[in-house]
């Protein structure tokens, strides 16, 4: 399975903006944002001026790197956004919103989407009862996720649970903590995305 196996710190400061991809580092004088709040290379402090093809396709990419995406899998997400009624923009929104590792990460069971993506992967997480070892399944309404039982005993588990007990879970699930686990009620509106990106330059761009 084809991965991104750079510093995921480029990403961040090719966008610009935390994306919080290495988790707690994110929140401390560590993070690489922070440090060189300017792109990666030896032209990376050089003044730019951006196009709007540019624009369009910063908008594609930040998407891509917060989400952890690849070009393939984010074109399908496209596709599948635009065949839904509402807006293309806030469907490709919604589907990645949906993706198993994000719901894992929203839910504060890891402390970065690459964490919660292993944490899928290694099958530590069961939806409905059943473990689901795929990162980009998509969670439906009424689906219950939950960590498998032998997982939440692990010492790694337990303290992943610690270190992101305060962090707020969105509306659009609800979390039972004691067991832990969580339920999808509904799906995800614009405002509950905290993606800091105009998702109508992503749809210019797939529409040049």
């Amino acid at each position: 399975m084809a991965r991104y196996t750079e510093s995921v710190c480029k990403q961040c400061r090719r966008d610009g903006q935390k994306l919080f991809l290495k988790g707690q580092r994110c929140y401390t004088d560590k993070c690489a944002v922070g440090r060189r709040a300017y792109a990666p290379g030896q032209h990376g402090q050089g003044r730019r001026k951006t196009s709007e093809y540019g624009l369009q396709m910063r908008a594609k990419q930040t998407t891509k790197h917060y989400y952890g995406v690849l070009e393939s899998q984010f074109r399908k997400y496209y596709g599948m956004a635009e065949k839904k009624k509402g807006k293309t923009g806030e469907e490709i929104l919604i589907l990645l919103e949906r993706r198993l590792d994000n719901v894992v990460y929203r839910l504060g069971w890891a402390s970065s989407r690459p964490e919660a993506r292993q944490i899928v992967m290694h099958g530590h997480i069961a939806v409905n009862g059943k473990r689901v070892d795929i990162p980009s399944y998509l969670v439906s309404v009424g689906e219950v996720v939950s960590i498998m039982d032998k997982s939440r005993k692990s010492d790694r588990m337990k303290a992943i649970l610690e270190d992101n007990a305060s962090r707020p879970v969105p509306k659009w699930l609800e979390e039972n903590r004691e067991k832990p686990e969580g339920k999808v009620n509904t799906l995800p509106a614009r405002d509950e995305i905290d993606l800091p990106v105009d998702e109508t330059l992503i749809v210019e761009y797939y529409s040049r």
